[in-house]
């Protein structure tokens, strides 16, 4: 602990392990076995290594399987108020900020920032270099591959049954976004659906259809707009 600079009232679980130059703000919670690389700061309030909770009728949390200890690599900033659950990896820089959330078993890759009250949910996997805005929700199941932009209030979905009947166990689908997907604000993206490479979703469109590689769809359901302009491909960046 003599690398680790703590606030007042931080709780530190049993075995957990820290790197070189950790600070802690005030009232942060650090759960069991978690682990903490170097640099890394923990702001006030924050909790890392929290357990799932489960509703009685939740159909995607489960409390029966063992979780990994929450992992946080060297250089990430964790935002005040944010809590990261046990079984989630952050990759080295990654930025949390203020209020967010990252749920079990979630993946994100290096550099990727998680805007102020993004939820992640469980099960999914981000990749590096990523930037979800403030208050945009990622559903369980999901997989953004690298350099993918998610804008304010984007919402995702994974149930074609709307939370009734028996036919909707053990067919949640998440939503792909492969590497440069873009989708802008207020967008709504349908369960299952895919955006490929440097696909765009316009803002306030609803994805009812997979969007191909550098096309820009728009509208409700969104539709083909226009091609990605060649300026604004990944290669030119």
């Amino acid at each position: 602990m003599d690398a680790v600079t703590l606030g007042m009232h931080v709780v530190i679980g049993e075995g957990v392990t820290f790197g070189k130059n950790v600070v802690i703000g005030h009232h942060a919670v650090v759960h069991d076995e978690s682990v903490i690389g170097s640099n890394v700061r923990i702001h006030d309030h924050a909790v890392i290594g929290k357990l799932p909770m489960k509703a009685k009728n939740s159909a995607t949390t489960s409390t029966a399987v063992t979780l990994a200890p929450a992992v946080i690599e060297e250089g990430c900033t964790i935002g005040t108020g944010a809590v990261i659950y046990r079984g989630a990896r952050l990759g080295s820089d990654v930025f949390v900020a203020d209020y967010a959330t990252v749920r079990e078993r979630v993946a994100v890759g290096a550099a990727t920032i998680i805007g102020r009250g993004a939820a992640i949910e469980n099960d999914c996997s981000i990749g590096a270099n990523c930037k979800l805005e403030t208050n945009s929700y990622l559903c369980a199941f999901s997989l953004l591959e690298d350099d993918v932009f998610i804008a304010p209030f984007v919402t995702t979905t994974n149930d074609n049954y709307l939370a009734r009947s028996q036919q909707r166990f053990g067919q949640f689908r998440g939503v792909i976004i492969k590497r440069g997907g873009r989708v802008g604000a207020n967008a709504t993206i349908l369960p299952g659906r895919t955006i490929h490479e440097e696909g765009v979703a316009a803002a306030g469109s609803v994805v009812t259809r997979d969007v191909p590689p550098r096309t820009i769809v728009a509208g409700v359901p969104a539709r083909r707009l226009r091609d990605v302009p060649p300026e604004q491909w990944l290669e030119n960046q």
